[in-house]
Parts: structure tokens; C-alpha cells; sequence
């Protein structure tokens, strides 16, 4: 009997695919359908503060008089605040009364300020865990890697403050020292480190002289990035490691397995193939688990990651040796 559960971050989960925060996750109608079509988790789509700031200057568009009353200026920002979270609660509640995976609230954030006190009450919406999807751009050339960096941290002990249930950090691997910033991530107290985020990518229109979206879904050759940094990190750092980006198929499930992921991000491959891409890729899995003789994820968990490799070199090569200098 093939089992297919594993653990990530204190929860128990039926088998390792986990649905991403993404338009996917954002009602019951398809939480229940993918609850359905076997997902082990969902990370529910993201509560953005850049929405809830949105929504207090349209509320302030609307009022000529915004800065005539220091206490009207409060009580719409409130409001505003208010408005747009309790919306996202309703949406945890009704989640967890009807689905029994377990369910991943995730806030989209750019600051440690304001919204950290939101986790108390996602926590109260009864929410297993809280996704922090994390990324600041570097694009100012005038502050230093290290203040950007200092953000993470400040974000992180915000919001811990606040809950208790299991806090994850999805990450990008835009950093100058990637390996030491994940190690001091993880030594913070999250459970769980997400590898990685994918952002939102400019293009140009060269007819229309405007920028507009490009290459809005991954493709299975991305899945490289995240391969690599999950087989050098798995084992190494204090948090498990959930994969993203790039996995579309069940061998790119097993792939993410065999470097040491604890749990796969699922979302990409959903919008391309629908939710029945799930069952196929859990199918998979399993056949490939009983073709190699492997009763649990456990029996091959991170054989391929960096700390378990004959050749962990290869691992953190980065030049084309063999395929473009005539190496054998």
C-alpha cells in the first residue's frame, strides 16, 4: 500500500501537493473542487496590503474633505481596513466549515507595519497556518541590501507577535547571499520556508509603446531555480521547505521530493490543465513510488538533495562545461 502523506509545518497533510495562493483558491466552488481532486493542502489566495491601502484611497477619492477631520480621517482608513478583511475571514470560515485539508491563509505583503495585528484574527478565523508571500523589489539604488534584507526579519517577529498557528515565508532568490539569508530565515521560528514566490514580470508592446504582463504562468523549465536551492537547503536549515514554480506534471513532483521538499506549490499547471491536472499528478507519484520499491515519501525523501549527494558539486555548478567548451 502506497502511503503518500507527509508533514509541513506541524500539519499533517494526505499527500504533499498543496494548491498555491493564487485566483484559483480565492472561492468555496473551487476550494471544494480541489479538495475533491485529492490536494493535500490549499494556501487560500492572497490578502494583498497593497489591496487594503487601495482601498482606502479609493474610499478618500471620494471625499473632498478628507483632511478636514482628523477623526473622519481615521475612521474610513478604519473602515476601509476593516471592510476588506473581514471579507477575507468570511472566506477562512467558510473554508474550514467545509473542507478537511487543511487550509493556508496568506497575506501578500511590502511592509512590516500596519496589517501585522490582521494575523490575530486569521488565526481566530481558524486558519491552520498564515503564508507570509514576501517581496520587496531592490530597485532603489539608493538603500542598501541590508535594509531590504532587515524587512524580512521585521515582518517575520511583527507578525509573531500576533499568532501562534504555524507562520511559512514564501521568498524570492533575488538576494546577494541567498543560502545565509534562508539559514537566518529559518532561525527565526517560521515553519516553513516557500521556494519561491513568483512575481508579477513586466513586458513591452512595442505597438501600443505601454508595458503590460509577460510570461504569466511558469513553465516546467523553471522549475530549475527552486530544484537547485531546495537540494543544497533541504536537511540544512531550520524550517521545512516547500517547493514552487515550475512543477506541472508528477515527475516534477517527484523531482522536488528527491531534492527534499517536504511539500510542492501546485498553481500554474492548474490555470493550463485544470483541476484534474491533480489526480494525475498524484497518480504518478504513486505508480513511480511503486515501480522504485518506495512503501513512503519518507524511504525517498531527499536522496538527490545536497547533504545526501556522491556528487554534491553538481549541484552548484552554474557554467555549461561539457555542452558548450567540447567536455566529455
Amino acid at each position: 500500500m502506497i502511503d503518500l502523506s507527509t508533514t509541513y509545518m506541524g500539519l499533517t497533510l494526505k499527500n504533499p501537493l498543496i494548491v498555491g495562493s493564487s485566483g484559483l483558491t480565492r472561492t468555496i466552488e473551487n476550494l471544494q473542487q480541489i479538495e475533491e481532486k485529492g490536494a493535500g493542502a490549499v494556501v487560500l489566495k492572497s490578502l494583498f496590503e497593497e489591496q487594503i491601502k487601495l482601498e482606502i484611497r479609493k474610499v478618500f477619492s471620494y471625499d473632498d474633505v478628507q483632511g478636514a477631520y482628523t477623526e473622519a480621517d481615521d475612521y474610513i482608513r478604519n473602515y476601509a481596513r476593516a471592510h476588506t478583511l473581514e471579507e477575507y475571514l468570511r472566506l477562512i470560515k467558510e473554508a474550514k466549515s467545509k473542507l478537511t485539508i487543511p487550509v493556508i491563509a496568506s497575506i501578500n505583503c511590502v511592509t512590516g507595519d500596519e496589517w501585522p495585528s490582521f494575523a490575530k484574527e486569521i488565526e481566530s478565523a481558524g486558519a491552520d497556518a498564515l503564508e507570509l508571500n514576501v517581496f520587496i523589489l531592490p530597485s532603489d539604488i539608493e538603500t542598501r541590501g541590508e535594509e531590504y534584507e532587515k524587512l524580512y526579519f521585521d515582518i517575520v517577529e511583527n507578525v509573531k507577535k500576533q499568532t501562534s498557528i504555524p507562520i511559512s515565508l514564501k521568498i524570492s532568490y533575488h538576494f546577494s547571499g541567498l543560502s545565509e539569508m534562508i539559514k537566518k530565515l529559518s532561525w527565526t521560528g517560521v515553519k516553513g520556508l516557500v521556494l519561491f514566490n513568483r512575481f508579477y514580470n513586466p513586458d513591452i508592446d512595442i505597438a501600443n509603446f505601454s508595458v503590460k504582463p509577460g510570461n504569466l504562468y511558469s513553465t516546467p523549465a523553471e522549475i530549475s531555480t527552486s530544484l537547485r536551492w531546495v537540494a543544497i537547503l533541504a536537511d540544512r536549515v531550520q524550517a521545512d521547505l516547500c517547493a514552487s514554480t515550475g512543477v506541472h506534471d508528477g515527475s516534477g513532483l517527484v523531482k522536488q521530493l528527491l531534492a527534499g521538499a517536504k511539500a510542492v506549490q501546485v498553481c500554474s499547471a492548474l490555470y493550463k490543465n485544470g483541476f484534474g491536472q491533480i489526480p494525475l499528478m498524484l497518480d504518478e507519484l504513486s505508480n513511480w513510488m511503486q515501480k522504485n520499491n518506495f512503501n513512503k515519501i519518507d524511504d525517498f525523501r531527499g536522496r538527490m538533495s545536497h547533504k545526501k549527494s556522491d556528487n554534491p558539486a553538481v549541484l552548484q555548478r552554474v557554467q555549461f562545461m561539457k555542452h558548450f567548451a567540447g567536455i566529455d
